[in-house]
Order: C-alpha cells, then sequence, then structure tokens
C-alpha cells in the first residue's frame, strides 16, 4: 500500500471509530424503548411479496451531486452510500424539485412541480404568515389542509409513516405539522419553533409535544441533531418492524452553518477547518445511512424495504466566501454550472439512488431524467394504492425495476430567489430562462452537460418548443405572484 493510500485508510479507520463511540451514546438512549418495543421474532419475517414493501426516503440536505465517492468525490468517502448504489440503481440524470430547500421537499412530497406546488420558494413574496427570522420579518407559505402529501396516500393505504428531522413545510403555521399531513409519528424541528433547530437544538418536536434537551443548554453540545434523527429512525424501523412503514428521514448535513462534533478523523489532513468541518458532515450524514441499513437488516426486512437516497438541491448553503471556498475545493457541484439558487444543472442535478435486493438488478446505472415530483407516483405503485390525478410525476417503477426507458417528456421548475426564472428540460434539450421577460437559453445536455455554450440561436424549432411548454406549464401563486418578483431580487436566506 502506497503512502497516499494507507493515510487515506488509517483516517477512515478513524472516522468509522469515532462515529462508533459517537454513536453508542445515541443508542442507548433508545435501547430501553426498544428492547420494549421489539417485536419477537423480527428476523423471521415473511420478506416475500405477501405484503407491500417497507419504503424509506432518506433526504440529505445542499448535499452536491459530487459529494459521494460513487459519484466522484475523491477527497473523502461515502462508503455507505456508496454501498446503496453498488447493491442498487445509481442515476445519474435525477433532479430535485427546486433549487432550494422548501419547495423542493413540497415537491418530493405532493407530487408537484414549483409551477403548481403551494410552496415555491423559502420565503413568500405576498401571502402566507408573517414571522419572525432572527431580526428579520418574514412571510412564509405552507401546507393547507386540503394539501395532501405521500403521507396521507401511504397511509390510508395501511402504512404506519413516520418523518425523522426536518419538516420545513409548516411556515409559521401550528396546524401545519407533519401530523396534520399523513405523519403517523413525527420527531424532528419546525420552522416556527427556533429553539428546536441547529445541530445542538436544546427543543425537539415529538408530534406536537415539546422535548427538551438539558444536553445542549447553556451552550453544551451534549446531542448532535444528526445522530438523533439516526437514533430515532432506528427505533422507528424496530418498532415497526412487523407493519408496512413509510420513513422519511430529513438529514441538515451538510447545511451550513458547518457544525460537526469533530473534525479528527480529517485532523492529518492540510485542509482549513471549514473543509474539514464540511466533510465530517458528511461522513456523520454516511455513518446514519449505514445505521439505518444495518437496523433494516438486524430486523430482517431488507428483501422487502425499498431504500431511496438523494439531495434536495445542490451545494453552498449561502453564496458567501467561505461556503464558496470550501464547495469548490470539493468539486461538490461536479462538472455542473451553478450552486444551490440556481436553475443550472449544479442547482438542481442530485444525487439519486434505490436499492431494493431482490427486485433491482445491484450494480446498475441509467441516464433515465426523473425528479422529486416523480416519488409520489412511485411510492403509490410500490404500495399498490391508487395515484391520484392531477399530479406533475410520473410512476418510475418500470425504470427502477425492468430498466425500461418512458416517453421523453417535459421536466419543469421556477424558483423566485433572488428572482424570478424558470428551467425545463425534455430529453437531451435543456431551457434556462434566467430572469423574468429574458431570451431563452438552450443547451444540449448530451453534448454539453456543463451548459458552458448557448446554442439557441442555432436552434429555433427547439426555442419555439420550449416556449409553447413554458406558457402553459404554470399557474400563478397568490404567495409568488410573477409581478412581485423584482421585490425577492436582492433577498438570499441561509435555507
Amino acid at each position: 500500500m502506497d503512502g497516499a493510500n494507507e493515510s487515506a485508510a488509517n483516517s477512515e479507520m478513524k472516522v468509522k471509530e469515532f462515529l462508533t463511540r459517537r454513536s453508542f451514546v445515541m443508542k442507548s438512549l433508545a435501547a430501553a424503548s426498544v428492547l420494549a418495543a421489539a417485536p419477537t421474532g423480527m428476523k423471521a419475517l415473511n420478506a416475500s411479496n405477501s405484503r407491500p414493501p417497507n419504503i424509506v426516503f432518506i433526504l440529505a440536505d445542499d448535499m452536491g451531486i459530487n459529494d459521494s465517492s460513487v459519484y466522484g468525490q475523491r477527497k473523502f468517502s461515502t462508503p455507505n452510500v456508496d454501498r446503496l448504489a453498488a447493491d442498487g440503481l445509481r442515476f445519474t440524470d435525477a433532479y430535485a424539485g427546486a433549487p432550494i430547500c422548501s419547495p423542493s421537499r413540497c415537491t418530493l412530497l405532493t407530487g408537484l412541480h414549483t409551477g403548481h406546488s403551494r410552496i415555491r420558494g423559502n420565503m413568500a413574496l405576498a401571502g402566507g404568515i408573517v414571522g419572525n427570522k432572527g431580526k428579520e420579518i418574514v412571510r412564509r407559505a405552507n401546507l393547507l389542509p386540503e394539501d395532501k402529501t405521500v403521507a396521507n396516500y401511504l397511509h390510508d393505504a395501511g402504512y404506519y409513516t413516520g418523518l425523522m428531522g426536518k419538516w420545513h413545510l409548516d411556515g409559521y403555521d401550528p396546524g401545519a405539522t407533519p401530523v396534520e399531513h399523513g405523519f403517523d409519528e413525527f420527531k424532528g424541528w419546525l420552522i416556527q419553533d427556533g429553539a428546536s433547530q441547529g445541530y445542538f437544538p436544546t427543543e425537539r418536536i415529538h408530534n406536537k409535544k415539546v422535548i427538551h434537551f438539558p444536553e445542549n443548554e447553556e451552550g453544551r453540545r451534549g446531542l448532535y441533531e444528526t445522530e438523533v434523527c439516526i437514533a430515532d429512525s432506528c427505533e422507528f424501523i424496530r418498532n415497526n418492524a412487523e407493519k408496512p412503514f413509510f420513513l422519511y428521514l430529513g438529514f441538515n448535513n451538510p447545511h451550513s452553518p458547518y457544525v460537526s462534533p469533530t473534525v479528527a478523523a480529517f485532523a492529518g489532513k492540510t485542509w482549513t477547518y471549514d473543509e474539514k468541518i464540511y466533510a465530517s458532515m458528511i461522513a456523520f450524514l454516511d455513518d446514519g445511512v449505514g445505521q439505518v441499513m444495518q437496523t433494516i437488516k438486524d430486523a430482517g426486512l431488507d428483501d422487502n424495504t425499498i431504500v431511496f437516497f438523494a439531495s434536495d438541491n445542490g451545494p453552498r448553503s449561502e453564496p458567501t466566501v467561505q461556503q464558496t471556498t470550501v464547495v469548490n475545493f470539493f468539486d461538490s457541484n461536479g462538472i455542473f454550472r451553478g450552486y444551490k439558487r440556481e436553475l443550472y444543472e449544479g442547482g438542481i442535478r442530485e444525487p439519486f439512488i434505490v436499492r431494493w435486493p431482490g427486485h433491482i438488478a445491484s450494480g446498475t446505472t441509467t441516464d433515465v431524467p426523473i425528479y422529486f415530483p416523480d416519488f409520489l407516483p412511485t411510492a403509490l405503485a410500490l404500495a399498490g394504492a391508487p395515484v391520484p390525478s392531477g399530479g406533475d410525476g410520473i410512476d418510475i417503477t418500470p425504470v427502477i425495476l425492468h430498466n425500461r426507458k418512458p416517453a421523453e417528456r417535459f421536466l419543469y421548475w421556477e424558483t423566485f430567489e433572488p428572482a424570478f426564472w424558470q428551467a425545463a428540460r425534455y430529453g437531451k434539450w435543456k431551457a434556462v430562462r434566467p430572469r423574468l421577460g429574458a431570451l431563452l437559453e438552450i443547451y444540449d445536455l448530451s453534448e454539453d452537460p456543463s451548459e458552458k455554450q448557448d446554442i439557441a440561436s442555432a436552434n429555433p424549432a427547439i426555442v419555439a418548443e420550449f416556449e409553447r411548454f413554458l406558457r402553459n406549464a404554470r399557474t400563478e401563486s397568490g404567495n409568488w405572484p410573477v409581478d412581485k418578483q423584482v421585490a425577492a431580487n436582492d433577498r438570499v436566506t441561509n435555507e
């Protein structure tokens, strides 16, 4: 083994040892309830098709497509995410629903793209509910009672549903929490409860009850939110092993601020402290993936659980020098142009992996373009439940299970931060309108995935086709009226 490889191996061994020690604390906290609630004979559960599969969706936050080694990261490794891909299907052309947090999650859970969804930005331009974000007064929209999520439909189909971690669809409405939108169990944080936020929160929400973390009071850093999410998720799996379940694990990592209990695993690297923290945050996330997968296996559910892994948008939580330097150092967006908040590929092209032993061929890849609105109809198809009409996604189980390519279709995005712009994809073609009233930019992603050369002038027929689509791609939103988009031009939030 040469010196570089030996150093990398030692580094990975150190992070594994450290994460094991940290994880022991959280596992111990859950042990008593697990022993009390775990059904006997879990390993002997029938993992055949006699019941619909359990569905697990693991979502990273602001993780670039190149932040896992299976997609190209070379400065640190993500062995557990890589193992998901080795055991399943990796998408090369998968997209988030939006280039920022709230609207992307809204598309994932409701099956509506940002031209139709309730939430189209982190902050509303009009309407919504007024509240405080630090010292700033802002408006936020939230899901309404009539908005149904994939959890609503899966619950109605007999699934027990749980969300651990980040929701981000409540705004300032106490009636817009996960338990009002199909989740039987919620343990995480809410926008409206500032003390429940952050990597060392002093509070956490269990359904609608506030749980206090004295370990983190007065500046103490006893419980890392990431590890709490992992422990809660593993407990959820154990407690519900005898019935079909849907688990949505919403990590904060590696969203800013860059916070990690330690950077010891990367102490020998000649990196900046920020770079070491960022790598450590992804290491904690990756370890969480490994713990969840091991819990599924230990519960005897491996063959009857389909696991999805993705990120909610591109890297760089805020366009600061600090964060730009970090994600550029790790090449977090790979060959793709742009970052979070942008509708170029770097802002929305994401890792997307699906694993289901015995049903999905191991170590396979596909270049079929998919995006977050496809998850709802896909999950309902897997559950054997009817898919509601009026959605913007398609059932991609034929892609996942049989490697069948669907008919080409338009994918659509819009965003209002920092200003209103649109993008669409059809086959190999990508259109971007970077500001209201601007001419369309056209890119051939098969030849130019980095979107370096706008070829609109050479392809008037393609421009005309996208223009026809865009005229009917969206409906107006009272919370994000296009005529007020100028008000958003200078807004950059830390979400």
